[in-house]
């Protein structure tokens, strides 16, 4: 089985090296300095107190590999746009695309009654993913484990294995079974959901407000969720994004209160578009905020809180000299 991990950085890398010691035929899209190492001295993981290494085909030009039986875009989501005619080198007629970013896929709207003609421009701008790769290839995945590019090269893991896939349609394929036996051979956690759509809608739930009022205050979570102030701003959001999902006919299966204290129960964790804005790095604003406030207007559902937050941590961004997003949005 040929696997491509496109973006190996730390999920990507995580991931990779996994696939690799499972027995898969493992091949990796990086660049820089990250990709320069990982040709010198291999794909280096460290898990459990152990490192593993892996030698793998390696390149920042995807065409040389090839095409692929399976690839795993493992980019943040607001890149995903600009390498797609990358990506789009490694598929061929049988290829299956694993989505495995953070916030809404490209297909995500492809299964919902009157809008499968549709996609999010704080997502796909132009529809550039849709047209290009198409709504049929996809499974979703989504990521729970986290892990750090702590030197170029080298990866660390730091907890979580699970990795929820599914197919847009909920059914049970035999391209969705060699995947999930492929996660598991290497030791990763990929239960097979039949509501992959809900699993996605639930971790962007959370993602949806954590983030940026973690960016606006450099709060960590547990202040976030035991500060009365930010607490009711996420609780806000949320309420807001409950019910856009309601209409989409998408499905929380826990309520408002728990979701919160779930993240809260991380401890002292800076989430991650606090750590992009510390180490000055693109932040996922629109992919996690923005596509809920474009929801809202497709659905007739008012996200007056969400909108408020969208366009203070925009302004942040800007204020950091920090873009955010592909297409049209995005400030330099």
């Amino acid at each position: 089985m040929k696997i491509c991990i496109f973006g190996a950085g730390a999920i990507g890398g995580y991931v990779g090296v996994q696939l690799a010691r499972g027995g898969a035929e493992v091949s990796v899209v990086a660049r820089g300095d990250h990709l320069a190492a990982i040709r010198a001295r291999g794909l280096k993981l460290e898990i459990d107190g152990d490192e593993r290494i892996a030698h793998l085909p390696c390149t920042d030009r995807a065409e040389e590999l090839g095409e692929q039986d399976y690839v795993i875009i493992a980019l943040k989501a607001h890149q995903i746009t600009d390498a797609a005619q990358s990506i789009a080198s490694l598929l061929g007629h049988t290829t299956t695309l694993v989505t495995a970013s953070n916030g809404l896929p490209y297909w995500f709207l492809q299964c919902v009654p009157r809008l499968e003609n549709r996609f999010l421009s704080s997502v796909d701008p132009d529809g550039t993913q849709l047209s290009l790769f198409g709504s049929a290839r996809a499974i979703g995945c989504v990521v729970y484990p986290a892990a750090e590019v702590v030197a170029p090269g080298v990866v660390r893991h730091e907890h979580g294995r699970k990795f929820p896939i599914g197919e847009p349609d909920g059914t049970r394929s035999d391209r969705l079974e060699r995947f999930h036996e492929a996660m598991e051979a290497a030791g990763l956690d990929a239960p097979v959901r039949d509501d992959i759509r809900d699993e996605i809608w639930l971790k962007l739930w959370g993602n949806l407000c954590f983030n940026p009022v973690s960016a606006l205050t450099c709060a960590t979570t547990d202040v976030i969720a035991s500060n009365p102030g930010t607490r009711s701003v996420c609780r806000a959001m949320m309420m807001e994004a409950a019910a856009i999902g309601e209409r989409l006919g998408l499905r929380l299966r826990v309520d408002v209160d728990r979701r919160i204290d779930g993240l809260g129960s991380l401890g002292a964790h800076k989430m991650s578009m606090l750590q992009d804005l510390e180490h000055r790095r693109s932040m996922e604003i629109e992919s996690l905020v923005g596509a809920v406030a474009e929801l809202g207007r497709l659905t007739g559902v008012p996200t007056p809180t969400v909108d408020v937050v969208l366009a203070l941590v925009r302004q942040r961004a800007l204020s950091a000299g920090l873009s955010f997003a592909t297409g049209s949005i995005n400030r330099p």
